[in-house]
């Protein structure tokens, strides 16, 4: 779960922000100025920092470049003002991007997944990890133990979708019917083939694919062993 830091001096913005980021699933700290932000960054390690520029004690702008010294964390800067030599001055400290106000929450939250993955690439890819075993969504790859395992079509969505459901009970039909397709006439036999395939493809983590006896299937890494 990727950690933010709201900096704002109205709480209003702090909880608008924080209500719409953990929907997104974000983990969300708050700090009511630049000197609370700069000391959190000191004891906490954020992703990214949602930073406002008109702040009591100390203001966005000195907060970034304080806060730059010791750290390359992306920063998103608000502010009520939108003259083009305070967006430049925004850049010019470390800041990532600028959203003036009032905004467009879709808007922020855009930037923000935008920002994530362009800084932070391998946070934001479709992964998944047991151990050694790596699934890699997006790049359809699979890893065991550091060697990328030599897959067909059919066992690469056949380990896709029972790790997408892992630890669900899925049914043969199932499989037939989301990995085959509905206009496939085979039969049960051909789901149980290909996972023996698929098995023999994983090495020690074989036994992730559970078989249950008059149903399917189910990945559940716990019963790896040692």
């Amino acid at each position: 779960m990727k950690k933010i830091l709201v900096v704002d001096d109205e709480q209003g913005i702090r909880d608008l922000l924080k209500e719409y980021l953990e929907m997104d699933e974000y983990q969300v700290s708050t700090a009511v100025d630049g000197l609370d932000a700069v000391n959190k960054c000191k004891t906490g390690d954020f992703d990214l920092i949602i930073m406002d520029i008109m702040m009591p004690k100390m203001d966005g702008i000195s907060a970034v470049k304080e806060i730059r010294k010791n750290s390359s964390v992306p920063v998103l800067m608000l502010s009520a003002r939108d003259q083009e030599y305070d967006k430049l001055f925004g850049f010019e400290v470390g800041a990532d991007d600028y959203v003036t106000k009032p905004f467009s929450t879709k808007e922020v939250m855009a930037r923000i997944r935008s920002i994530l993955s362009r800084t932070n690439p391998d946070k934001m890819r479709n992964v998944e990890q047991f151990g050694g075993l790596v699934v890699d969504f997006d790049g359809r790859n699979v890893i065991v133990d550091g060697v990328k395992a030599e897959l067909t079509p059919k066992e690469y969505e056949l380990l896709f979708y029972l790790v997408k459901n892992k630890g669900l009970a899925v049914s043969r039909e199932k499989l037939l019917t989301n990995v085959w397709g509905f206009e496939f006439y085979g039969d049960d036999r051909t789901v149980d083939t290909h996972i023996k395939m698929l098995r023999g493809n994983l090495g020690a983590y074989r036994d992730c694919i559970v078989t249950l006896r008059g149903l399917g299937y189910k990945f559940e890494y716990e019963e790896i062993k040692g």
